[in-house]
């Protein structure tokens, strides 16, 4: 398996980002009209690829100056295990590298994958949503 990653979106599709989405259970998939949109007005996105197929996602939201936020950060589990989510984060860890802060919100049993990649928890302060 030769796994390709790049941050060129022209092969993105709303199809093939809603399929991802779906692979790994998210609501997010429910929405494709607006998924796909929010994906392509990201900062960027690398992406991985087996072949044509997309097995694996992160996107960035940035101010271009102090801080970047990776919203989702997803691979298709058939393809879990093998690096590629730690090769597709560092490709994001080294494009905002200058930032002086990089934000995630992880679900509890991904925790220790990030802590690998330098995250750690801040204790100073709590995750806060509105959901609609």
């Amino acid at each position: 398996m030769a796994i390709t990653y790049t941050f060129d979106m022209d092969k993105l599709t709303k199809e093939n980002i809603q399929e991802l989405f779906l692979s790994v259970e998210w609501e997010s998939a429910s929405h494709p009209n607006d998924l796909y949109h929010a994906i392509m007005h990201s900062h960027s996105v690398v992406t991985a690829w087996d072949g044509d197929k997309l097995i694996g996602l992160a996107n960035a939201l940035s101010d271009e100056a102090m801080a970047v936020y990776f919203h989702y950060v997803l691979t298709d589990p058939a393809y879990q295990g093998q690096g590629i989510g730690k090769q597709i984060m560092n490709r994001m860890l080294e494009k905002y590298e200058h930032m002086h802060t990089k934000v995630l919100v992880s679900y509890p049993k991904a925790v220790g994958f990030y802590e690998t990649l330098g995250f750690e928890p801040e204790e100073t302060s709590t995750p806060m949503y509105v959901f609609t």
